[in-house]
């Protein structure tokens, strides 16, 4: 009976947590596994945040983070969670995120259907 309510407590403690609208592509979550698989790490999770910064208004920033905070929103993408904080929820809604490994470009991309423009160097929205 003491599994039963454990088993509950933590089912329910998972579905407090908020959800966010990011979307992770296939290829972004290999390329996160990778990465994480890298550094050896399975306590980590990848941020996703909008800051204040750039010529245009806003900066996004991806990194990894093994806390999380109070509004965290949370979503998993076959074992790689993404976290938004409840500030940036909002700004990225919507959006996905992609990894692009091509001869002239290699990196993470987010596409946000919330940016009313950007910048020439495209790291910066409004």
């Amino acid at each position: 009976m003491t599994e039963t309510t454990s088993t509950a407590t933590e089912n329910a403690t998972a579905t407090e947590l908020p959800t966010h609208e990011v979307k992770l592509t296939d290829v972004a979550a290999g390329k996160v596994r990778s990465l994480l698989e890298q550094e050896g790490r399975t306590d980590l999770r990848l941020r996703v945040a909008v800051q204040p910064g750039g010529c245009s208004g806003l900066i996004y920033q991806l990194y990894f983070d093994e806390r999380m905070l109070d509004g965290d929103a949370v979503r998993d993408f076959d074992g790689v969670e993404v976290i938004v904080d409840k500030m940036s929820v909002p700004y990225l809604s919507g959006a996905t995120i992609d990894f692009e490994d091509t001869i002239s470009k290699q990196g993470f991309t987010i596409d946000n259907p919330n940016a009313g423009g950007s910048c020439a160097c495209g790291d910066s929205f409004h």
